[in-house]
């Protein structure tokens, strides 16, 4: 055996695996690793579109988080407010009935200082005619004693 021949058989053997590795071997890889190569950015851009969309989510519920304590604050205003404004409306509601209690109280002592009044002049006339009848020594007629009595009450 010559060694060129086996050296020239070799080449040749090398060169038809070269090929055949290029031809049937090497494609699918490169393929293989040209998809894994997309798939990777796309999962590279995928991932860095979710942290923007997080950001602005995180952005978002800040901002609307913001809005209701905002409301919240507007709402505890206003009830205290309306709280304040009912607690006055009752007090004038108090005051004026208090006052009316007070007036009808007050009308009602009048009521009754007359009538003690009135009982009192009937009574002063009374003594005064049992008084003035002693002193004439004797009795007025009961018309009479009617009549006095009234002009006495009249005039006190």
């Amino acid at each position: 055996m010559n060694i060129n021949a086996t050296l020239l058989a070799q080449t040749i053997m090398f060169a038809l695996f070269v090929w055949f590795c290029m031809k049937f071997v090497w494609t699918p890889i490169i393929a293989a690793l040209e998809a894994r190569k997309k798939q990777i950015a796309d999962g590279l851009a995928d991932a860095e579109r979710a942290k923007h969309d997080l950001e602005l989510a995180s952005r978002r519920s800040a901002e609307i988080l913001r809005e209701a304590k905002e409301k919240a604050g507007e709402i505890l205003v206003g009830a205290e407010k309306r709280g304040s404004e009912i607690v006055e409306d009752e007090k004038v509601k108090a005051k004026l009935e208090a006052d009316r209690i007070i007036a009808g109280a007050k009308a009602e002592i009048d009521q009754e200082v007359f009538r003690a009044r009135e009982q009192l002049r009937t009574q002063v006339s009374a003594i005064a005619l049992a008084g003035a009848g002693k002193i004439l020594g004797r009795e007025i007629d009961a018309k009479a004693h009617n009549d006095l009595l009234d002009k006495l009450v009249a005039e006190i």
